[in-house]
């Protein structure tokens, strides 16, 4: 059975811990709906092969919550809540990263062999999606009156 741990700060960065099966012949990270996965997942992508200097992301969800897990390699996530702003690097394939809905991400500094596992809570909707920066801000603030 899977175990997971969640590492809630005071901010944004919210890492979920998975645990890793393995022995000499190498390492297994099994995720388990109701287990290993905090989410109800509807959809899995993953990003790869992002040439050098280029950046992702650049939006907000209304309703769609993420959990965000490097693989291979790595990145820098930057999470923004309209008041906050705070980056970590995802690094492990143990760790995930929960992604809320309303919150901006921005996904940067991608290392050559950098593959980037996301597991969403509903289907691709593209009017759920807040792509300008401005218009954000504004949802953001006016959410939490």
């Amino acid at each position: 059975m899977s175990q997971v741990r969640l590492e809630r700060g005071a901010g944004l960065i919210k890492w979920y811990d998975f645990q890793a099966l393995g022995d000499e012949r190498g390492s297994l990270v099994a995720f388990e709906l109701g287990q290993a996965i905090p989410l109800d997942i509807k959809r899995v992508y993953y990003l790869y092969g992002t040439a050098l200097g280029v950046s992702r992301g650049y939006h907000a969800h209304h309703n769609l919550t993420q959990l965000a897990i490097c693989v291979a390699g790595r990145c820098r996530m930057v999470l923004d809540n309209g008041t906050t702003r705070e980056e970590a690097w995802l690094d492990s394939p143990t760790k995930g990263l929960l992604i809320e809905k309303m919150i901006w991400r921005e996904m940067h500094d991608f290392s050559p062999d950098c593959v980037l596992l996301v597991l969403a809570t509903e289907h691709y909707d593209e009017s759920d999606y807040i792509r300008d920066y401005q218009k954000f801000l504004t949802e953001a603030r006016n959410a939490k009156k």
